[in-house]
């Protein structure tokens, strides 16, 4: 009988493997980034209503604190809306790895927004991930919109983490994604109203498009983020750190699998791409150990 450990490492293993094949579904899905991203988020904030209704968890927090969480709510969507842009432009591969310098931008973000003290070996790895890019650049130039698209999308990604760090010591992490999502989803909604994108074919989904929004929606948004919150309970959070990072990797080998030629690349790109990974995971690795010193 496998033991509590070992069966949320497989969970989150599971989960990693379903964050990256999150990139194979936008690049399935044939809608534009953003009615993509609208429904994506109007799905999950079902899903996870539901999910809230039954665990008969309550709504109930301050008025300026859902303002926060609503604010965080864009961040969110634009990451998402940059991220789907960059694999529409370019490919999952480009993405993915342009994708891993989140870490990066947030090791420069902590000491803006919260005065800490600045990592020296972190700066030192961010140039590591500026050669990475460099390589990746120089070889990929007929990508260069994806690029810029994919590292928008990680800045918004790592700037959305380091606010998110202060609201999950406060509140139950469930109820912040459901205030968030639906941000997201009013913000989204006020630039398809602008853009007098509500038409009846807006609404119209193929089949196909349907089920990889409710894939997508359901499993690689709301049971995802459910999920890898619970398995925290039996993990460090080193392990979880370190197996996240799989996701770049996971996601690159299921769209060479899956999309074939279209994402094969360079021998330059996947070297830039390594060189990109393995600075994040020996960032973490140098991480961890500090700390188990202190």
């Amino acid at each position: 009988m496998l033991s509590d450990n070992t069966k949320s490492y497989l969970h989150l293993h599971l989960i990693v493997f379903i964050w990256g094949f999150t990139a194979i579904l936008g690049a399935l899905i044939t809608l534009d980034a953003l009615p993509l991203v609208w429904f994506r988020m109007l799905f999950a904030v079902g899903f996870i209503a539901i999910y809230i209704y039954f665990k008969k968890l309550t709504l109930k927090i301050p008025p300026k604190v859902v303002i926060q969480f609503l604010f965080a709510g864009l961040i969110i969507a634009l990451h998402w809306f940059t991220f789907f842009k960059a694999i529409k432009v370019s490919n999952v591969s480009i993405t993915l790895a342009c994708l891993s310098t989140g870490a990066f931008f947030t090791s420069l973000l902590e000491p803006i927004l919260y005065g800490k003290k600045v990592v020296w070996y972190e700066v030192f790895f961010g140039i590591l991930v500026v050669v990475g890019l460099y390589i990746i650049f120089n070889v990929e130039v007929n990508y260069f919109n994806g690029i810029i698209l994919a590292l928008t999308s990680a800045f918004l990604s790592a700037l959305f983490a380091v606010i998110n760090s202060k609201f999950v010591k406060t509140y139950d992490a469930t109820i912040i994604s459901f205030y968030e999502l639906s941000g997201g989803v009013i913000f989204f909604s006020f630039l398809l109203l602008l853009g007098n994108s509500f038409t009846p074919e807006f609404f119209l989904l193929s089949p196909n498009n349907l089920m990889y929004l409710f894939i997508l929606s359901s499993v690689c948004t709301a049971y995802a983020f459910i999920a890898s919150t619970s398995v925290m309970k039996f993990l460090s959070p080193y392990t979880v750190m370190l197996t996240i990072n799989l996701e770049p990797i996971y996601g690159i080998i299921l769209a060479v699998l899956i999309f074939k030629d279209k994402e094969q690349m360079s021998f330059d790109f996947y070297l830039g791409a390594m060189l990109i990974l393995l600075t994040v995971l020996l960032n973490v690795i140098i991480k961890s150990r500090k700390k188990s010193i202190s």
